[in-house]
């Protein structure tokens, strides 16, 4: 698959392959919450035009990672996002696909609907432009969703609205792109075609992006880079250095059924000890 439209930002973008941040650095970084230490020492890069998935024990502070990089809890130690000279550059412009998304399945409310309340003041009981339709529908070809434009919310599977929730993560389009678990639930035809889709944006337009997973599989076919995190960075490598490692092998069980080398020999997951879908 290869996107071909997108907003003016991403457009230049993608011709000229620079983003202008090739760094978000984490240095000592950590955070508690009241008297509880849900993430220590945390040192890390994350490199532009890279997919860096997130995986670990539930409960291993993944989520609140991505709350702190966000700004949304504080945290201690050093978050800097640099440029290609290793200087301090200004703040990304950060989009975020949570895992589901909290509606009233009963509600008109269309997906273009959603589109003109999260970016335009016009309210939308009073209805909309032919300007607002063609630029969301401009937007969700991007994850060729524009044939969902006017269909409810609530009819939507759930494969069909994380498609549209990561279209709205890309409008405007960011710097860095934040994804927790955004297939849980999906099915496996879903989750190949969205994670297809996460790989094409991040070669094509130059996006750090970091996922939260516990599908390995698809993680091990589709990130360039696997953080394995339980409170602070146990280890971090290629899918194949991390998923061959002790740390892997005691949280999950045996991976790897073949070579390391060898990403599509995992073992089905049924047999990999607290792999969800």
């Amino acid at each position: 698959m290869h996107l071909i439209k997108m907003n003016d930002k991403a457009i230049a973008r993608a011709q000229s392959k620079a983003c202008g941040l090739c760094c978000t650095k984490l240095e000592s970084f950590g955070v508690t919450i009241g008297k509880t230490e849900i993430l220590r020492d945390i040192n890390l890069h994350i490199h532009c035009g890279e997919l860096t998935a997130l995986i670990g024990p539930n409960g291993a502070g993944k989520t609140t990672l991505l709350k702190a990089i966000m700004g949304e809890v504080p945290y201690t130690g050093t978050l800097r996002f640099l440029d290609i000279k290793n200087c301090q550059t200004r703040k990304p412009l950060v989009g975020y696909v949570p895992q589901k998304l909290e509606f009233d399945s009963g509600s008109p409310t269309s997906v273009l609907d959603l589109f003109s309340a999260g970016l335009t003041a016009r309210p939308v009981f009073l209805g909309h432009t032919t300007r607002q339709r063609e630029h969301t529908a401009k937007i969700l070809s991007v994850v060729q969703a524009e044939h969902l434009l006017d269909r409810r919310l609530g009819d939507l599977s759930g494969g069909e609205l994380q498609r549209v929730l990561l279209a709205l993560a890309l409008e405007p389009c960011p710097d860095l792109l934040l994804m927790d678990e955004p297939v849980s639930g999906v099915d496996a035809h879903g989750r190949e075609l969205f994670y297809n889709m996460v790989s094409s944006l991040r070669q094509d337009y130059d996006l750090s992006i970091i996922l939260v997973s516990h599908d390995l599989v698809m993680v091990a076919r589709h990130a360039d880079r696997v953080l394995f995190i339980d409170h602070t960075l146990l280890c971090s490598g290629t899918p194949q250095e991390v998923f061959s490692s002790e740390n892997i092998r005691r949280t999950y069980g045996y991976v790897f059924q073949g070579g390391i080398n060898d990403q599509d020999s995992f073992l089905t997951e049924h047999k990999i000890k607290g792999v969800g879908a």
